[in-house]
């Protein structure tokens, strides 16, 4: 029996390549990310602290600690109508504004995304540049638009301008998910008998939902953080969101602060956990749109 050789150079394993292990960074970028931090939070904890102390306590020491804390400032606003109301019309307005924003995104960018007709590129770089025009900009001609509508004093006049002044980032967010959908699932889609409109509601919807997500959170956020809109057409109190009736609250106890600070504090509240709940979906969905 012929003995056989093994080389050495073809048989034996090849090395394992070291990977390098990550470390920590520089400590002075996580000194710098620390102040950054500290400067953001500092005024949003101090108007919280701020509730809960008394007008002398904020006179004598306005950096102190809260001693005794006090409670009945958070009480007396939790158990008024006023700020419920303002909640429930902030909530009303922007669940409003993001069903628009979302339903009617979707169907346009759909069109502009998988379509090709002529004027495409020309519609596409009309809702871009409507990214360059803040809403302040066309805040006079939209309070005629919105009274010669009838609409003044109306949450409906406050929605429609904000569904349409969000829709330009809606459309820069969606088209790329919607452009990332491969022709073959439709051209299968199609075989089998799906109508464009059933590829839209069974495979377009599912497939952009990163996207849908994101534009619906920042949509909401906008809209209950909106201030100069509601300004201007909302004149009655009992219309009020919650960013009229902090600017109300604090004309009418502007000599009580310490109950200005918890009006304020809880005002900012649902908009804080909200951001802090979906977070990572909105950069989920930004990275993908910018993938796409």
């Amino acid at each position: 029996m012929a003995a056989t050789t093994i080389d050495p150079k073809v048989d034996s394993p090849a090395p394992m390549r070291k990977i390098p292990s990550r470390g920590w960074g520089s400590p002075s970028v996580y000194f710098i990310a620390l102040v950054l931090i500290a400067l953001m939070l500092a005024p949003v904890v101090y108007i919280i602290l701020g509730g809960f102390r008394t007008n002398a306590q904020i006179t004598q020491d306005p950096s102190a600690l809260p001693n005794p804390w006090v409670f009945s400032n958070y009480v007396d606003v939790l158990t008024g109508s006023v700020f419920w109301q303002e909640v429930g019309n902030s909530t009303f307005a922007a669940l409003g504004t993001t069903i628009g924003v979302v339903v009617l995104g979707l169907m346009v960018s759909y069109v502009l995304a998988r379509y090709r007709f002529r004027g495409q590129g020309a519609m596409y770089s009309l809702f871009a540049a409507g990214l360059m025009f803040p809403m302040t900009v066309a805040i006079t001609p939209l309070y005629i638009l919105v009274k010669n509508l009838g609409l003044m004093n109306s949450l409906f006049g406050v929605m429609l301008p904000q569904i349409a002044f969000a829709l330009p980032t809606t459309v820069i967010i969606l088209v790329p998910f919607l452009r990332a959908i491969p022709d073959e699932i439709e051209e299968a889609a199609a075989i089998d008998g799906c109508s464009r409109l059933g590829f839209f509601r069974r495979m377009v919807i599912p497939l952009s939902m990163p996207g849908v997500i994101t534009v619906g959170i920042l949509a909401f956020i906008a809209s209950w953080n909106s201030y100069l809109l509601p300004l201007f057409i909302l004149n009655d109190e009992s219309t009020f969101t919650v960013p009229l009736g902090v600017q109300a609250f604090a004309s009418q106890y502007s000599v009580d602060t310490a109950k200005v600070l918890a009006f304020t504090s809880l005002s900012m509240i649902p908009a804080l956990v909200f951001f802090s709940l979906f977070e990572r979906r909105i950069v989920g969905g930004l990275t993908g749109a910018v993938k796409g």
